[in-house]
C-alpha cells in the first residue's frame, strides 16, 4: 500500500509538470500529463479499497500539499537570478513559468474530482457492493468528467481550444481507467472490520 500511495503522489506531480505541452493522439489533442494523471483515479480507488474513505482523504490532502510545494519551488527557481554563463533561462521560464496556473487549475479540479471519486467509491461499496471493477469504473467515469471540465477550463481557457481538450482528456482518461482496472485486484477485498471508523459510521448512516 505504501507503493500505491507513493505512485499516486508521484503521478500527481509528474502530471502537473508535463501538462504544459499539448500532444496529438489521433484526432484528439490532450495535455501530455493526461496519461499518468488518469492512472491516479484508479490508484486512489485502490487506496480507498484498502484504507477506506478516511484514509483516501488523508492521501488526497498529502498530494495537495506536495503540489503546493512544487508550485512554490518552481516559482522560486524561475525568480532566482542565474549566473551569466547560463543561457537556458528562457526555457526554464517557458516550462516552469506556466506551472502556477496549471497547478492552480489542477488543484481545484483535483480536490473536487478526487473527493467526489472517494465519496462515490465508498458509497457504491457500502450500498451496492458487487464487483470491484464496477465501482472503479463508475466512480472514475463521473470524477474524470468533472476533473476534465474544471481543469481544462481553468488551465487553458483563452490559450488553447477548450472543448477539444475536454473531450480528448475524458476519452483518454477513461481509456487508461479501463486498461488499469486489473490494478484494483492487486489487493484482496477488505471485509467490514478493517474499514476506517469514519467509513463504518458513514455506512451505517447511509443504510438508515
Amino acid at each position: 500500500m505504501t507503493l500505491a500511495i507513493g505512485l499516486y503522489i508521484a503521478a500527481e506531480l509528474i502530471a502537473n509538470v508535463t501538462a504544459v505541452k499539448p500532444i496529438v493522439l489521433g484526432r484528439l489533442v490532450v495535455p501530455a500529463g493526461v496519461f499518468v494523471y488518469a492512472l491516479t483515479f484508479t490508484l486512489l480507488d485502490l487506496i480507498n479499497e484498502r484504507l477506506g474513505k478516511r484514509g483516501a482523504r488523508q492521501v488526497i490532502g498529502t498530494a495537495f500539499c506536495a503540489n503546493l510545494l512544487l508550485a512554490a519551488y518552481a516559482q522560486l527557481t524561475v525568480w532566482w537570478p542565474a549566473p551569466a554563463f547560463f543561457d537556458g533561462q528562457a526555457a526554464v521560464v517557458r516550462v516552469l513559468g506556466a506551472t502556477p496556473r496549471i497547478v492552480a487549475a489542477s488543484l481545484t479540479a483535483y480536490l473536487v474530482a478526487s473527493l467526489a471519486d472517494a465519496e462515490i467509491f465508498a458509497w457504491w461499496r457500502a450500498r451496492i457492493g458487487g464487483y470491484r471493477w464496477m465501482r472503479v469504473l463508475v466512480s472514475n467515469a463521473l470524477s474524470t468528467g468533472v476533473d476534465s471540465v474544471i481543469f481544462v477550463t481553468l488551465a487553458f481557457a483563452g490559450v488553447l481550444p477548450v472543448l477539444s481538450l475536454i473531450v480528448g482528456q475524458y476519452v483518454v482518461k477513461m481509456g487508461v481507467t479501463v486498461v488499469s482496472l486489473p490494478l484494483i485486484y492487486v489487493i484482496r477485498a477488505t471485509p467490514a472490520h478493517p474499514r476506517a471508523p469514519a467509513d463504518a459510521a458513514w455506512a451505517r448512516e447511509a443504510r438508515s
